[in-house]
């Protein structure tokens, strides 16, 4: 088959989250399934590539849009004072030129893979204004939503500039409270939909996670899929693992030790074999969960554990955490910065890693943890649910401990049951070489994706 990708950010050219990783590993899965895959992404003040395009993999060309005005900038979609006020200009402007650039390559694909609001109106150009040209007949499209949180919402006197009929200003295209609503166009016009996980897949339908979209996707449902993300084991494999103090595997996990020992000194704490770190590496925000770690806290100091923190998000939650980390020194580092060297590390070198999520889509950090052998506490949600399974001492199975309602309370019991099973060094053994044997190779959800590709 031949599919485009396109997407508003693709690892290695340009990252802000996770989109990025799919975006960029995905086309090397299918090219390994011998598929034809182009990408076409913005070319961002980040991007020094000379040319119209690069290559990725075997033979992926990497088309750029260009267009300086809208994409030579230090942000992808705004910088610290917010989004960019034109972001409805640039990613218009993005979707028309991807869908001119194939006519003018020559390249006819089967499918169109859009991936979040940025790309959605490219499902909505491809049914209206481009319909009745012959180059564009047959090709299908597919939507991938990321996070329905994040929908490209923009003020109705802004219509005009997508180039589209004021009829499709209407309840059942792209209004929505007398707003536009691009990721909605995008729901409606593409001929099939998914997303990062398939139990995300059922939470964006209920009004707690739909994020007001919830009544279109129920419309749409019969055409919503569920494809878990794939794991890139080409960064992240401790046997191969430069960032980290000692290379290990699933056969060699006794070196983890060593790991956790260099972790603690690097972290300047207390060299203890016997208690188990804690680690937490991502956004420090509500929807991870953070106000709950900052409410256990307390209760922390009094158990046995270590606490290691990387991340930035939200000011409240620095200054909060802060005051924790200054208040409990023998127990708690805090990495106010983005570091992903010591992101490896902190996968390596902890016992367990923190995962109480309020909404996880996907989340990467379960299948990282699992693969360094690091056993994660994390709530039963979105892709969460689907990779996380909750340990039974009595069966000896499981590779983490599960909580059902994003409370501190419901944190907190995890968390005991990971400290209590942590004592138990057998078992621990067993957990530990469990994880790091569990498999989530891009492979898989490619061929899943494949499916849907022919589906159309």
């Amino acid at each position: 088959m031949k599919i485009v990708m396109c997407a508003s950010e693709v690892v290695p050219f340009a990252k802000t989250g996770g989109l990025a990783d799919v975006a960029g590993a995905l086309p090397l899965a299918l090219e390994k399934l011998n598929h034809e895959v182009i990408i076409i992404m913005p070319k961002y003040k980040s991007i020094s590539c000379p040319g119209e395009y690069a290559t990725l993999g075997e033979n992926i060309k990497v088309y750029f849009i260009e267009n300086d005005a809208y994409f030579n900038r230090p942000g992808l979609y705004g910088e610290k004072a917010g989004d960019y006020p034109d972001n409805l200009d640039r990613f218009s402007f993005f979707s028309r030129k991807a869908l001119d650039l194939l006519k003018k390559i020559n390249y006819k694909p089967d499918c169109i893979h859009c991936h979040d609001w940025q790309t959605s109106l490219i499902p909505v150009y491809l049914k209206t204004i481009y319909k009745n040209k012959p180059f564009y007949k047959k090709i299908k499209t597919i939507l991938t939503v990321h996070n329905i949180g994040y929908q490209g919402i923009f003020n109705k006197e802004e219509f005009p500039k997508l180039g589209l009929d004021w009829s499709l200003f209407n309840m059942e295209a792209l209004e929505f409270y007398n707003k536009i609503n691009i990721l909605k166009g995008g729901i409606i016009f593409s001929d099939v939909i998914n997303t990062v996980s398939p139990a995300y897949s059922q939470e964006m339908m209920t009004k707690e996670q739909g994020f007001g979209l919830e009544g279109v996707l129920q419309k749409n449902k019969d055409k919503l899929f569920g494809i878990l993300n794939g794991l890139d084991y080409d960064l992240w494999d401790p046997a191969k693992d430069n960032f980290i103090a000692k290379k290990y595997s699933s056969d060699s996990l006794r070196d983890k030790m060593i790991n956790k020992a260099a972790l603690q000194k690097e972290c300047k704490l207390p060299l203890k074999e016997n208690i188990p770190i804690f680690g937490f590496v991502g956004r420090l925000a509500e929807q991870k969960g953070i106000d709950l770690i900052e409410q256990v806290v307390e209760k922390i100091y009094q158990l046995s554990i270590q606490l290691v923190i990387l991340g930035t998000g939200d000011l409240k939650y620095h200054v909060l955490l802060e005051q924790i980390a200054s208040k409990y020194p023998e127990q708690i580092r805090l990495y106010l910065k983005f570091d992903d060297p010591l992101a490896h590390r902190i996968y390596s070198g902890c016992d367990v890693f923190l995962m109480p999520s309020r909404y996880e889509p996907c989340g990467l950090g379960q299948m990282i943890s699992f693969k360094y052998g690091t056993a994660v506490v994390a709530r039963k949600t979105g892709g969460l649910a689907d990779t996380v399974v909750n340990f039974n001492p009595l069966k000896d199975e499981g590779n983490g401990f599960v909580f059902q309602n994003p409370t501190h309370e419901g944190l907190l019991e995890a968390m005991l049951r990971a400290v209590l099973a942590y004592q138990d060094k057998k078992k621990w053994q067993a957990l530990m070489l469990r994880c790091s044997q569990l498999d989530f190779s891009w492979q898989e959800s490619a061929k899943r994706y494949i499916e849907l590709y022919q589906k159309l």
